[in-house]
């Protein structure tokens, strides 16, 4: 997968002290993006999703899945929670342009909802722009709890 750097001891990302996986890539191309450079599919480095266990295990932190967008790489995104859930137990939170019902109509994106604890979608507005929010950039971007909107079949948003 195309990583373009792992930050260990964040705590922008979410919750607490995690580790933050940006991955390259990006479809969104939202203006005023804070991170342009992720949008390239061949932006950052080849890395293992072993080498990424390795950085992530050795932290023992939970782990923040962002970028570019972790959905622009389905696979290696969905292969890389999984291992986090069932090796590491570790809370996950994801950052996504896509919007949660994009995600549930698309199976390829939608698998991956089983191992995230906490979604953050839809692409940043700047229009929608406020600085006091905590963990997203703009109003329309949502802190979902994934396993409540799964078993409610509706968005139930993360009280925190």
């Amino acid at each position: 997968m195309r990583v373009l750097r792992i930050v260990e001891g964040t705590s922008v990302d979410g919750p607490g002290l995690r580790t933050s996986v940006y991955m390259a890539g990006c479809r969104h191309h939202c203006p005023e993006c804070h991170n342009p450079q992720s949008w390239s599919m061949a932006g950052g480095h080849e890395a293992s999703i072993d080498e990424l266990m390795s950085v992530i295990a050795y932290n023992e932190a939970p782990v923040t899945l962002s970028g570019g967008d972790p959905l622009a790489q389905p696979q290696s995104t969905l292969e890389l929670a999984k291992r986090i859930k069932g090796e590491l137990g570790y809370n996950i939170w994801c950052y996504t342009g896509y919007t949660w019902e994009q995600i549930q109509g698309d199976p390829s994106l939608s698998a991956i909802m089983n191992y995230v604890d906490t979604l953050v979608d839809s692409p940043f507005v700047v229009a929608e722009r406020d600085n006091t929010l905590r963990f997203r950039g703009s109003r329309n971007q949502r802190v979902i709890d994934v396993p409540a909107s799964l078993a409610q079949h509706r968005v139930v948003l993360l009280d925190y």
